[in-house]
């Protein structure tokens, strides 16, 4: 009896001190969920899987040119040195859409600004802005929401997305062009579109904190980061949304979910051009997992993200053929010695796909206008 007592004592105090470090959460219902809207700006999200999702919206005076980046932890890394790899070639278009998914969406926004903006993205990755992002959360690490604080990542994404940077962004919106980021509601289990071109723009307050939430949503990995809150309101009643890493759901967003299998009317004699860069490897990866939870954890989440990205790619550029689209991607090379966990954030280690990522964007060879090949058999 005294061994139940006892036990069952732990198991309240566990259950208390986990309310206690949780957020008390206002109920709604699923009516509730399809009529919200951000206060002020009802019109800066959408669905991903929704068939009047606006995302391919082309501009009357150019080809529709998009670059899409996706998820993958410390290997965004490789597309930050890409980028300006690319644009030390001479070679890198003005984008008229850009798309990016969790580590992809923190970097979209300066993707979409130019190559002036590579020396920032050199910056964090090289420069050790990535460095104090894993700092346990203490005991709230194991019976609150996630493993790590939220702190670091959030002063990194109020650094760089400052207000010059958001406005930079409006600037850009009135000229046509399109920046999205993706995030997962997890009540909804659906992917969320969110124009940041349009948050930038809009005359309400809360646009700068409302730009900067959807990044940090982007990025928080379930149970790695805590989720992030977003307010909402239906017909008057306000209520919070839980979102997560948009990888979850969509971790390559080039084309809407709803669209993959449409063909559209003919592009024109200039067909849009679509580049994705792909923030890792393709191909399975090798690795002995070390029997604890964060690495089961970290293990089966990216193997999940890397199996759904290689289908949303061959969705992708199907459909791209079917359109007469011009495809080209690049991802890190099966052979290149990579950390599998994809939350290797030492220095050096960034540095050195950074430079790898770099090499490859300026060489002009890191391109493909298909997909991988399929992985070499497995020797026993």
């Amino acid at each position: 009896m005294a061994v139940r007592i006892a036990t069952l004592g732990i198991t309240l105090a566990a259950a208390c001190l986990g309310a206690a470090c949780s957020t008390v959460r206002q109920p709604y219902t699923q009516a509730d969920h399809f009529e919200a809207r951000i206060a002020g700006m009802p019109h800066v999200r959408s669905w991903a899987d929704d068939p009047q999702q606006p995302m391919l919206r082309p501009s009357a005076t150019a080809p529709l040119t998009i670059l899409t980046l996706s998820g993958g932890g410390a290997e965004g890394a490789y597309g930050a040195g890409f980028l300006n790899g690319w644009s030390e070639s001479g070679t890198r278009p003005r984008f008229s859409v850009v798309t990016g998914t969790s580590v992809g969406a923190l970097m979209a926004p300066f993707a979409f600004l130019g190559p002036e903006y590579d020396a920032v993205l050199k910056q964090i990755y090289v420069d050790g802005g990535m460095s104090t992002l894993l700092s346990v959360d203490g005991l709230n690490g194991l019976i609150g929401s996630s493993v790590f604080k939220a702190d670091p990542l959030k002063h990194l994404i109020e650094h760089y997305a400052d207000v010059a940077l958001i406005d930079a962004v409006a600037a850009e919106s009135r000229k046509g062009r399109l920046l999205y980021v993706v995030t997962t509601n997890a009540d909804a289990q659906r992917a969320v579109v969110w124009d940041l071109t349009a948050i930038a723009a809009s005359s309400s307050e809360g646009r700068y904190d409302l730009f900067r939430r959807v990044l940090m949503a982007s990025c928080a990995l379930p149970g790695i980061f805590p989720p992030t809150f977003i307010d909402v309101e239906t017909d008057g009643k306000r209520f919070a949304e839980m979102h997560v890493d948009g990888s979850v759901t969509s971790n390559v967003l080039a084309v809407p979910e709803a669209l993959l299998l449409a063909k559209l009317p003919k592009a024109g004699s200039m067909p849009p051009k679509l580049y994705v860069v792909v923030n890792g490897k393709l191909e399975p990866d090798f690795d002995v997992v070390a029997d604890h939870t964060l690495s089961i954890v970290a293990r089966s989440f990216w193997t999940t993200v890397k199996a759904n990205t290689r289908n949303t790619l061959i969705a992708t550029w199907e459909f791209t053929r079917r359109n007469g689209w011009d495809f080209r991607a690049t991802a890190i090379e099966r052979d290149h010695p990579i950390a599998t966990a994809s939350f290797n954030f030492d220095p050096a280690y960034l540095r050195g796909l950074f430079d790898y990522g770099f090499a490859r964007g300026r060489s002009g060879q890191g391109w493909q206008a298909g997909l991988p090949r399929p992985t070499a058999a497995v020797r026993n």
